[in-house]
């Protein structure tokens, strides 16, 4: 059976060029590639000399509803001065467009580069951007957009992977194994909808964006209804007990410049970062089609990677029954 053609596989940069000037803008020059795999991004500078990220949306992802609700949270966090770049609208107030049979936005490029996380000045600005975006996000909920599920999620990650080819015998055992001991371990931790708001929910390292005590948030795309911790516990990197602590007063005082944070949710830090463990591999499966995950991804066809993802899990076991972080 033929294998039918990626969508993304026709988004020429011809074609990049030509749906950005069709919103009434001029490209001079040819558009960069930016490092994306969920969607396809793309930096362009139109004639006076302003730089602008074009993000396409990956086809039946999301509704045009969802990403409605991405861009007018934006519009509001940047209204209320937070760090973050709103997509450009036209005369009319149109945000997402269509061109070249695709959906895509326009985005005024943010400079920048990614904060160090055992820099104490970093910690504290990256605290004081995060207080200041839940401090709009506690306003209101999403309509349309997704809730943060840890029982949910875990099922569907699993799903995902024992669904797929890419486990031997063995490892199909382990993982059942483990992700079903997880599964349970995680079960006490899950939290009532009133502790979740509007939040980024994809704060790693790569949105995350600036200098010296300057930093913006960037891609939205995956903001969801969440606690707020869904946006920190990635920063909380430290391995030792000083530096730990360093990383959490420096946070925690940062973001309580703008709302109060609620120190029972350090109990979800290492919940969360297992969710996150298992759905990335399930994500890495789901894309696999897309011909830029092979490319970027190769590590993922060899059994030495999803051995090193069992032990993984495995700690992650050991980490879920150990002490939980405290400030």
């Amino acid at each position: 059976m033929e294998r039918r053609p990626h969508p993304f596989a026709s988004l020429s940069p011809a074609r990049v060029v030509a749906a950005v000037e069709s919103l009434g803008f001029w490209l001079p020059g040819e558009p960069f590639t930016l490092n994306s795999y969920e969607n396809r991004v793309y930096m362009v500078h139109d004639e006076d000399r302003r730089r602008w990220v074009v993000k396409f949306y990956r086809p039946e992802r999301w509704s045009d509803e969802c990403i409605q609700e991405e861009h007018d949270f934006l519009a509001e966090l940047e209204e209320a001065g937070a760090a973050v770049a709103a997509p450009w609208r036209d005369e009319a107030g149109v945000s997402l467009h269509r061109g070249e049979g695709f959906r895509f936005a326009l985005f005024p490029q943010l400079p920048g580069q990614a904060p160090e996380l055992e820099n104490p000045a970093h910690l504290f600005v990256l605290g004081d951007v995060i207080g200041s975006i839940h401090a709009v996000g506690e306003r209101r909920g999403f309509v349309h957009r997704a809730t943060l599920n840890l029982d949910g999620m875990v099922i569907e990650a699993r799903d995902r992977v024992l669904g797929s080819h890419w486990l031997e015998r063995r490892q199909r055992r382990a993982y059942e194994r483990i992700t079903a001991e997880l599964h349970e371990s995680l079960a006490s931790h899950a939290w009532t909808p009133e502790r979740s708001m509007r939040v980024h929910g994809d704060c790693h390292l790569g949105n995350i964006l600036g200098r010296d005590d300057h930093f913006a948030l960037v891609d939205f795309d995956d903001c969801l209804m969440a606690p707020a911790v869904q946006d920190l516990w990635m920063l909380f990197t430290a391995q030792q007990d000083a530096e730990r602590q360093m990383q959490l007063s420096e946070v925690i005082e940062g973001y309580e410049q703008h709302r109060e944070f609620d120190r029972s949710e350090l109990s979800l830090v290492e919940p969360l970062r297992t969710l996150r463990l298992l759905r990335h591999s399930a994500w890495l499966v789901a894309r696999w089609e897309d011909p830029a995950f092979p490319l970027a991804f190769p590590w993922l066809a060899d059994a030495g990677y999803w051995d090193s993802h069992l032990r993984m899990l495995e700690q992650q076991k050991l980490a879920l029954a150990a002490k939980p972080w405290l400030a």
